[in-house]
C-alpha cells in the first residue's frame, strides 16, 4: 500500500537518511524543515502520514502536533514523532498534544516500517469515512457532524492478561478513568470481546498456554471486534513480537513496566481516534439520510440534487462521457389534490415516485424537486436514449389508475416529461434549463408527452 509521508526534521541529514528508508518502500515522501511549513503542506496537500521531529527552533514537534489535531481538516492524519527524547515525560507529553506514537532515534528500520504501514492503513479507513461525508458537508449540515458529542461514561476497556498482579496493577492504575474488564486468558478474553462493547482492548504478551497474537487476529476476524483499537502489552526485548502484531494490525503497544500516565495517554488517543471514525460512520449515515431523503416518497430531494448534480456533470466533462436530465411532472395534481384531498394526493406522489424507479437503472439519480415535479438525472445517456426511457415512463404512468387511499376510488394520472442533453458549452445551469423549458413545451402542447428538442 504506498502512501504520501512527510518528513519534518530541521536537520538535513535526518531528512534525507528517513526520506531514503521511505522511497525504498515505494512511499511517496514529502519534506519540511519547520513546523510552519509542515503545517502548511499538510492543509494544502494530501498527507497519509507525518513523520515529526520534536526539538525544532521555532515551533518545536509538541506544537505542530497540538495545531495538526486542533484543526478538523488535518485532525485525522496521524502524527508520529521522531526524537532522540526518550523520557516516559516527554512520550506522554507529545501523545498528550494528540500524537499517535513515538520513535526513538536512531530509529529501528523494522519499527518504522511496520509502525507506517500500520498507520496507512488507518488513515486509509479513515479517508474514506470522510469521503463519505464530503456530501454531507456539502449540503450544510457538518454541524450535525461536529455536534456528535463523545459519551459521559468511562471508556469500556477489556485487559486480557494471564498473570493476576499485573491485572491488578493495571486496575489500580485505570480506577475512575475506564470500566475496565479483565479476562485471564484467551479464549474468555475473546468471548467478552465478542459480548460486550469495548472501546479498546489491551493484550499482554507474557502468556504461557495460548498465542497473545492468535487472539489479536480473531478478533481482527470478528464482525463486532474487527475495528475496536488493541494495544499489545509487551516485554523489553519483544521487538520481533511487537513487530509481528503491527502487521497484523495491532493499533499500538506499550512496554513493561507500564508507567500511569503513558498508558492512559495511550488509551485516549486509541478511543479518541476510535469515536471520531464512529461519529463519522454514524453521522453520515443517520444525517444524510434525514438531509436528502424526501420522506414522502423515499427518493432523494432537491438539496441532494443541487449537490450532486454539479458531481455527476463535472464527472461526465472530465470522462467526455454523455449525461442526460429529465423533469417530470404530474399533470393536472392540484385538481387531483383538490378532489381528493392531501393524504389522496400522497398516495399518487409514492406511487409516481414507485413506477419512476421501475423504469431506471441503479446509477440513475432520482429526485422530487418539490411538490409534484421529479428530475431523473441519466449518466452516461445520449439524448435519444434518455427519450426512449421518458416515452416508456409516460407510457408506465399512464397504463394504469393510481390509488387515492383505502376506500377510495383508483384515478387515471398522466405525466409531461421534459428531457435535455449535455452539450460540450454547457453548464449545469444551461442543461437544467433545456430540460425545464422543454418540460414546459410538452405541458402547453397537451400535456401526456416527451419532448426532446435535440437543439
Amino acid at each position: 500500500m504506498t502512501a504520501r509521508i512527510l518528513v519534518v526534521d530541521d536537520v538535513p541529514a535526518n531528512l534525507k537518511l528517513l526520506e531514503a528508508r521511505l522511497l525504498a518502500e515505494y512511499y511517496d515522501v514529502v519534506t519540511a524543515r519547520s513546523g510552519p511549513d509542515a503545517i502548511e503542506i499538510c492543509e494544502a496537500s494530501k498527507v497519509d502520514v507525518v513523520l515529526l521531529d520534536i526539538m525544532m527552533p521555532g515551533m518545536d514537534g509538541f506544537e505542530v502536533c497540538r495545531r495538526l489535531k486542533a484543526d478538523p481538516a488535518t485532525t485525522h492524519i496521524p502524527v508520529v514523532m521522531v526524537t532522540a527524547l526518550d523520557q516516559s515525560a516527554d512520550r506522554v507529553r507529545g501523545l498528550e498534544a494528540g500524537a499517535d506514537d513515538f520513535l526513538t532515534k536512531p530509529v529501528n528500520d523494522l519499527q518504522l516500517l511496520t509502525r507506517v504501514k500500520s498507520l496507512v492503513r488507518l488513515k486509509a479507513l479513515t479517508d474514506e469515512l470522510r469521503l463519505r461525508a464530503s456530501t454531507t458537508r456539502d449540503i450544510g449540515i457538518e454541524e450535525l457532524l461536529a455536534s456528535k458529542s463523545a459519551p459521559d461514561t468511562a471508556p469500556r476497556v477489556l485487559l486480557v492478561d494471564q498473570n493476576e498482579a499485573s491485572a491488578g496493577r493495571l486496575v489500580g492504575m485505570l480506577d475512575g478513568q475506564f470500566d475496565l474488564a479483565v479476562a485471564a486468558d484467551g479464549p474468555a478474553g475473546l468471548a467478552r470481546a465478542a459480548e460486550g462493547a469495548f472501546e479498546c482492548v489491551i493484550v499482554a504478551t507474557a502468556h504461557a498456554d495460548y498465542d497473545p497474537l492468535r487472539l489479536c487476529s480473531q478478533l481482527r476476524a470478528l464482525e463486532h471486534t474487527r475495528l475496536v483499537p488493541i494495544i499489545l502489552m509487551a516485554d523489553p526485548g519483544e521487538d520481533d513480537f511487537i513487530i509481528r502484531g503491527l502487521e497484523l494490525a495491532v493499533n499500538d503497544y506499550i512496554l513493561t513496566p507500564v508507567e500511569k500516565q503513558e498508558l492512559i495517554a495511550r488509551l485516549r488517543t486509541q478511543i479518541r481516534r476510535k469515536r471520531y471514525n464512529d461519529g463519522l460512520r454514524s453521522s453520515v449515515a443517520e444525517t444524510v439520510e434525514m438531509a436528502v431523503t424526501d420522506p414522502l416518497t423515499g427518493l432523494h430531494n432537491r438539496r441532494y440534487l443541487d449537490s450532486h448534480l454539479h458531481r455527476l456533470f463535472d464527472r461526465a466533462v472530465a470522462r467526455r462521457r454523455p449525461l442526460s436530465i429529465m423533469i417530470t411532472d404530474i399533470d393536472r395534481f392540484k385538481a387531483i389534490n383538490d378532489k381528493w384531498g392531501h393524504d389522496g394526493g400522497d398516495a399518487i406522489l409514492r406511487e409516481f415516485a414507485a413506477r419512476l424507479r421501475r423504469n431506471l437503472r441503479g446509477i440513475d439519480l432520482v429526485c422530487r424537486y418539490g411538490g409534484e415535479e421529479f428530475v431523473i438525472v441519466m449518466p452516461d445517456t445520449e439524448l435519444f436514449v434518455a427519450e426512449k426511457v421518458a416515452e416508456r415512463i409516460r407510457a408506465e404512468i399512464a397504463s394504469g389508475p393510481f390509488g387515492t387511499g383505502e376506500g377510495k376510488p383508483a384515478v387515471p394520472v398522466t405525466a409531461s416529461l421534459g428531457v435535455a442533453a449535455m452539450k460540450p458549452e454547457d453548464s449545469v445551469e444551461a442543461l437544467f434549463k433545456r430540460a425545464d423549458v422543454a418540460l414546459y413545451e410538452a405541458k402547453a402542447g397537451g400535456r401526456n408527452k416527451v419532448v426532446a428538442p435535440a437543439a
